[in-house]
């Protein structure tokens, strides 16, 4: 937990400074899983397949690649700034296809449960055993399934590629601060490759 704490407030750092307005929408299913999101602002077609919990887990330790939980509520504004500018951009969508395994949560709905370390929770008790207090908030997690950090708040799409390379090329592991890593992104360039 300490470890997740430094490198949270490490990221959180990092977006002091940064905000963005803007109203959005976002396409949702009823029980969470198979939502694709369409680009508008970058004119190619842009998505991000989101996944439940249990499903994207499985795929994410399955495929060896790292995981990303948007925690979300409809009725938050960010939320849907977020997935306006940042998940809708080209870059971002590629990116996270590629490279990622993408899951969303509800964080308001008890009727749907997930299965997390042998332990099952609904949205809501998974959401608070991550100490999500905030909407959006982004939980990043590595391929074996353990959380790495969490991400309060909206992130623009130019910040939000520079998380994914500090996540994905383990940076947090070689004790990379993510501002040393902005400055020189090539000392972290991901070695190992995926069986």
């Amino acid at each position: 937990m300490k470890r997740l704490y430094v490198v949270s407030l490490v990221i959180l750092l990092a977006f002091v400074l940064l905000s963005c307005t803007s109203n959005a929408d976002s396409k949702q299913n009823s029980n969470g899983n198979q939502i694709e999101q369409t680009g508008k602002n970058t004119g190619k077609n842009a998505k991000v397949k989101w996944l439940g919990f249990n499903e994207g887990l499985k795929k994410a330790i399955a495929e060896k690649k790292p995981m990303i939980v948007d925690f979300y509520t409809d009725w938050c504004h960010w939320c849907k700034v977020l997935d306006e500018k940042t998940f809708r951009d080209a870059a971002v969508a590629k990116k996270l296809a590629e490279d990622y395994v993408t899951v969303r949560i509800d964080a308001e709905d008890g009727s749907k449960t997930v299965t997390y370390k042998g332990q099952s929770f609904t949205n809501i008790e998974l959401t608070r055993a991550f100490q999500v207090s905030g909407f959006p908030s982004l939980g990043f997690f590595d391929a074996t399934g353990e959380a790495i950090t969490i991400v309060p708040g909206f992130v623009p799409p130019e910040t939000f590629i520079n998380i994914l390379g500090y996540i994905e090329g383990e940076c947090y592991k070689k004790k990379i601060s993510f501002e040393d890593y902005l400055k020189k992104k090539d000392e972290c360039a991901k070695t190992k490759k995926r069986s």
